[in-house]
């Protein structure tokens, strides 16, 4: 089932994870013929915020990467692997490992612990990761609510294309679309993906490229659908699937939704073998997945 739509959807995708929490990666081919084949989605985002990648060792995100671009590429999937760390060395062995492995990019999110005091010496962070890149499509993943970066996208991007020559977009998942916007105007020439699912379609009439997203692993169909009702300017049909999707997120918001409650969500959606997430994050009840499964089912029914 090939999307319709020229606009770039990307799951962010859950780490499969063993019962004993060690990495699974017999998994990782099933759950790419899920997307392809059940959602229509030809490119993700591994090692992120959903596969919770900083809760991760060096090893096993290069372990991660290298199994999904090697099963990714013979299912013609593009493939962002997400390299930021609290460390600046670590960053740069990711890098450097991801364009080893040839993924089509790489994405960098803000230290979070020891912050960049100024935008410039965040920039300067990017810069010297991206000079492991190798040349590959580089990203900035903004998402101040996990990073505590308050300045907006805009002051991290200027300049930044001298600095960073492979600079090719922005992961934007911050629900400040002033910012988006001013973005979007000054930087034409890169792909801009929006990061709060339930916000798609307003970010689309701001001039979006496409969105990543973990709920996009088990509405991949819908999304694609609320895409190609925007490009053919359907604004009815595409605001009906957006309402959905919120009315959805909005009742497993109401239930607490997290990392751990979203994998259990795909779990029960897809049959994946994912397993539970890593601590700190605590797995969800299985009741709890259930009843937004069902909510779920008598939606998009």
């Amino acid at each position: 089932m090939a999307p319709t739509s020229s606009k770039q959807l990307v799951a962010a995708t859950f780490t499969p994870l063993t019962g004993r929490g060690e990495i699974n990666l017999g998994e990782i081919e099933p759950y790419l013929d899920y997307l392809t084949e059940k959602q229509g989605v030809y490119n993700i985002f591994v090692n992120g915020t959903t596969g919770e990648g900083m809760s991760l060792s060096v090893e096993e995100r290069k372990l991660l990467a290298k199994h999904w671009c090697e099963k990714a590429k013979e299912k013609n999937v593009h493939v962002i692997v997400h390299v930021g760390c609290m460390s600046l060395k670590d960053s740069q062995e990711l890098a450097e490992h991801a364009a080893c492995i040839k993924a089509d990019g790489v994405a960098v999110i803000a230290p979070s612990f020891l912050k960049p005091k100024t935008a410039d010496a965040l920039r300067k962070f990017l810069q010297e990761v991206a000079l492991f890149a190798q040349g590959l499509p580089f990203y900035y993943y903004h998402i101040p609510a996990v990073t505590g970066i308050t300045w907006q996208a805009k002051e991290v991007l200027e300049g930044i294309e001298t600095l960073i020559p492979s600079f090719s977009g922005v992961k934007f998942s911050s629900s400040d679309l002033m910012d988006f916007g001013l973005c979007l105007s000054n930087y034409q020439k890169q792909l801009f993906l929006y990061g709060v699912d339930e916000q798609l379609l307003p970010a689309l009439a701001m001039g979006a490229d496409g969105a990543v997203g973990s709920t996009y692993n088990y509405l991949g169909c819908q999304a694609n659908q609320l895409l190609s009702a925007f490009e053919n300017s359907d604004l009815v049909q595409a605001r009906k699937i957006q309402n959905k999707m919120q009315e959805l997120i909005s009742y497993a918001m109401e239930k607490g939704f997290d990392v751990g409650l979203n994998k259990q969500l795909m779990i029960e959606l897809s049959g994946l073998r994912l397993g539970p997430p890593r601590l700190p994050i605590l797995p969800c009840p299985h009741e709890v997945a259930v009843l937004i499964a069902e909510k779920f089912y008598s939606i998009f029914s």
